[in-house]
């Protein structure tokens, strides 16, 4: 006999089209539990769902819709849009329920990922799916390959098949002590210091955004000043750009510095709630904030703020700021236009502050040394201190604290112990995958803001990749390029289309030359956001100063 709620459920328009089964019901109501049905934490239950299976069913996915009052085509939509989760059809049959995700991107492939991917296949003969994957943040310790949620650098065969036989697929924690200190957080909450003072302090340091835009952290606070309540801080914590991991470094090693700037943030504009958006494949980071959020509560130090930790899906384009909104209202990650921004509009409609992990991190420095002491640690002009996240073929990769506007050669030697044994300087990445290529005779400028502007270049977030005279450019080129489309959104067509596109003149640089040029100018002039538009900055940085065959 069909129940009366079962009835009315099935007679709802939110569940028209397949018919859910008792069962996936069943299954829905026992892996959620007592978990939030909002639309807000669609992600968050469609991770749920995969961490049980391994996939996600159509009848699971009809039952979840059912559940949270979703049509299914919402949920169906969000979850084939984003890598982390495996959809399987009607009538396909599951794969393997370990996965081995094989990171084939930049310094990853300098390290053989492509022949340890193919040696995996093999050795696993069908024991896991094996399955190739864009960056994951492990560049430090390249080749990287994740088992499940655990993320194994330096990988080999042993390593890997070892893991998948023990189904050892927990998160390893760094040695943290857990210290709650949060000394200037504290003075926040006693009233020493008001909130003026810090964004002033903050002002004074010269702070820049630290996820690519540099755009002044001070004034980026002010915005949110003027703006009605509640208002909403997130912290952006989902870098995916081949040859950025510094923000996976602060969260490892210092969480409650992050945590601390968050808070002091949040508090210096009045918002009430504060957002971790947390990329997906950094799961040693959850697990570590986590544990430091909840000590936080049970000390009583949030400041009457409310900390949501959410888990990102494998979306490259949610690393920019609209687009990891939209991801956080349980939809797909898709940039909005702007304005309004988000200081205006921002997430579920409210005013809100977005910040990346490392401008945060140095909040808590600038306010116990002085804004003036940080400030003057630059070089060459820049202000304060910077992360380098430094991959490829120098002697010891890895993410390096300097002074802000240090050069490429100061940054190798002194920082990174010179070049591997064997490679000498040819070129590099200045700022990542959309900062361009350029030759070693471009070294000696300062890795800062605006400083390769004039060669059509950027340093960003702070990634540098080294390459060396084993390294064609424009097989690099045609990598990132690849990387790019493969990670568009889809939303606007310059983007969708031109990388695409772009990727099959590349074929032959030299008789396309004008037509990738054509293409590079509409990309930039008409992409809705940073993707689209920055694409083609590693092709044309290529033609400029490698000539058309790319060396």
């Amino acid at each position: 006999m069909i129940k009366k709620g079962e009835k009315r459920r099935a007679a709802s328009p939110h569940t028209k089209g397949r018919q859910v089964r008792d069962e996936a019901r069943a299954d829905i109501f026992r892996i959620l539990g007592d978990a939030p049905l909002s639309r807000d934490h669609l992600i968050e239950n469609l991770h749920r769902l995969n961490d049980a299976y391994g996939h996600l069913s159509a009848p699971h996915m009809a039952a979840l819709a059912e559940a949270m009052k979703l049509s299914q085509v919402e949920v169906y939509e969000v979850a084939t849009f984003y890598h982390s989760f495996r959809v399987v059809k009607e009538g396909e049959v599951p794969p393997p329920r370990t996965v081995v995700r094989v990171c084939g991107n930049l310094a990853c492939r300098m390290k053989g990922a492509e022949n340890l991917r193919a040696d995996l296949e093999r050795a696993l003969d069908g024991k896991a799916d094996v399955v190739a994957a864009p960056c994951m943040g492990g560049c430090d310790r390249a080749p990287a390959v994740a088992v499940g949620g655990n993320q194994i650098g330096e990988a080999d065969v042993e390593k890997v098949a070892a893991a998948v036989d023990g189904g050892d697929t927990a998160p390893f924690l760094p040695g943290y002590d857990g210290r709650l200190d949060y000394s200037q957080w504290r003075r926040c909450l006693d009233r020493s210091v008001r909130p003026d003072a810090v964004i002033d302090a903050v002002e004074a340091s010269g702070l820049r955004g630290m996820g690519g835009a540099g755009f002044s952290a001070a004034r980026k606070w002010r915005f949110m000043l003027d703006a009605p309540r509640p208002r909403v801080m997130v912290v952006n914590a989902d870098e995916g750009e081949p040859g950025t991991f510094k923000d996976r470094y602060c969260l490892e090693a210092t969480p409650h510095r992050v945590l601390e700037g968050a808070l002091i943030a949040a508090w210096a504009v009045g918002a009430e709630s504060l957002y971790i958006y947390l990329r997906d494949e950094y799961a040693a980071v959850r697990a570590i904030l986590q544990k430091e959020i909840t000590r936080l509560e049970g000390a009583e130090l949030t400041g009457g703020i409310t900390i949501h930790l959410r888990r990102g899906a494998g979306a490259y384009i949610c690393g920019e700021e609209t687009a990891l909104l939209e991801s956080l209202e349980g939809k797909r990650g898709q940039p909005r236009n702007k304005p309004p921004f988000p200081a205006q509009v921002g997430l579920f409609g409210l005013p809100t502050l977005v910040n990346n992990v490392e401008t945060l991190y140095w909040v808590p420095q600038i306010l116990t040394e002085g804004p003036d002491r940080f400030a003057m640690q630059g070089v060459n002009g820049a202000k304060g201190l910077r992360l380098y996240s430094v991959s490829g073929r120098v002697a010891n990769p890895g993410v390096k604290e300097a002074p802000a506007g240090i050069s490429l050669s100061a940054l190798i030697e002194e920082y990174c112990g010179g070049m591997a044994k064997g490679h000498q300087l040819m070129s590099f990445l200045p700022g990542g995958a959309s900062g361009g290529i350029l030759p070693a005779s471009f070294a000696d400028r300062p890795l800062d803001f605006g400083a390769f502007d004039d060669v059509g270049c950027m340093v960003g977030s702070g990634a540098v990749v080294v390459l060396s005279q084993h390294d064609d450019p424009l097989e690099t080129a045609r990598d990132l390029i690849a990387f790019f489309a493969d990670e568009s959104c889809g939303q606007c067509t310059p983007c969708r289309i031109g990388c695409d596109r772009m990727k099959g003149l590349l074929e032959n640089p030299a008789a396309n030359e004008g037509l990738i040029r054509e293409l590079a100018s509409a990309m930039r002039d008409a992409s809705i956001c940073g993707l689209g538009q920055a694409a083609p900055n590693p092709v044309l940085s290529v033609l400029d100063h490698f000539g058309k065959g790319g060396s």
